[in-house]
């Protein structure tokens, strides 16, 4: 029952944090989009960090991390070595992932005795990705259909579509004049499932190449972050000098393969027909 109410407290902290226009004192919301680095501000340090800790949770039902220790980052975490401590000890993550998102807090121990409040910061992370690859950039070709998606990994105290609505935030994707797109433009079928997630598909034209299309994120109609994702185009001629390489690479292979196996076969042929010589030499 503890464990619940704590969940519950923790749901209502952020959900008034957001209503209170993301500013307050104690509690602070980044938006960040994932490769870029961020810097996690501790409003409560005091002279020096060797009183610093910092915890960190995904969910709220999640396991407390531990990321920092008394000024010391702690080994045993995923992102160790992207985590540094700044000289205001504020926590530095360096290429930010999807995973990164969540709940952060900057406390301050002497003798084992906690000092002052916490110090929360929320981290959204916008991340944008297509059906066919992970990676920020991919190849296509023209007149191939293509969709691209668009998410807002944030704090899970309550459910996404709750607190955006209660906020103010938007997600959508704008061109590259940077007017919002809309789902009564022909070309582009929009989607949003989910008030955190949006889609585009569209089909590929011949002047997509190198283009990148964006993703952005606002409070109350002030940028918050966006995020990229550059559609590069297949060289024809290209692609077939990469088939060809591969394909003589695989005759490559093959030739050393059959002459690291064929060898010893050889040498062991040739032994026995010098030892059946030496037999018949010795008889005659």
């Amino acid at each position: 029952m503890a464990d619940k109410c704590h969940l519950c407290l923790l749901g209502l902290i952020f959900l008034s944090s957001l209503l209170t226009g993301l500013s307050g004192v104690d509690d602070a919301h980044v938006f960040i989009s994932s490769g870029e680095n961020v810097r996690l501000s501790c409003n409560n340090a005091l002279h020096d960090c060797t009183s610093t800790t910092w915890i960190y949770n995904r969910f709220s039902h999640s396991e407390t991390v531990e990321l920092i220790r008394l000024g010391i980052k702690k080994k045993n975490t995923e992102s160790y070595e992207r985590l540094s401590l700044g000289s205001d000890c504020s926590l530095n993550i360096k290429n930010i992932t999807k995973e990164d998102y969540g709940f952060y807090i900057c406390q301050q121990y002497v003798n084992d005795q906690q000092q002052g409040t916490d110090a929360r910061v929320y981290l959204h992370v916008l991340h944008v990705s297509s059906s066919s690859s992970s990676s920020s950039q991919t190849e296509f070709s023209a007149g191939r259909s293509v969709t691209l998606f668009c998410q807002l990994y944030s704090y899970a105290g309550v459910s996404c579509d709750d607190w955006i609505r209660s906020t103010g935030i938007d997600l959508f994707w704008v061109n590259q004049a940077g007017v919002k797109l809309t789902r009564s433009d022909s070309r582009y079928q929009i989607s949003a499932p989910d008030h955190c997630i949006s889609s585009l598909t569209t089909t590929l034209l011949n002047e997509d190449h190198n283009r990148e299309w964006r993703c952005e994120v606002t409070h109350r109609d002030q940028l918050k972050t966006s995020a990229t994702y550059t559609v590069r185009y297949s060289d024809p001629a290209e692609t077939e000098v990469n088939r060809t390489a591969a394909s003589v690479f695989r005759v490559i292979v093959i030739i050393v393969e059959f002459a690291v196996f064929a060898a010893p076969t050889v040498i062991l042929l040739q032994i026995i027909c010098d030892r059946r010589a030496g037999r018949k030499d010795s008889q005659h």
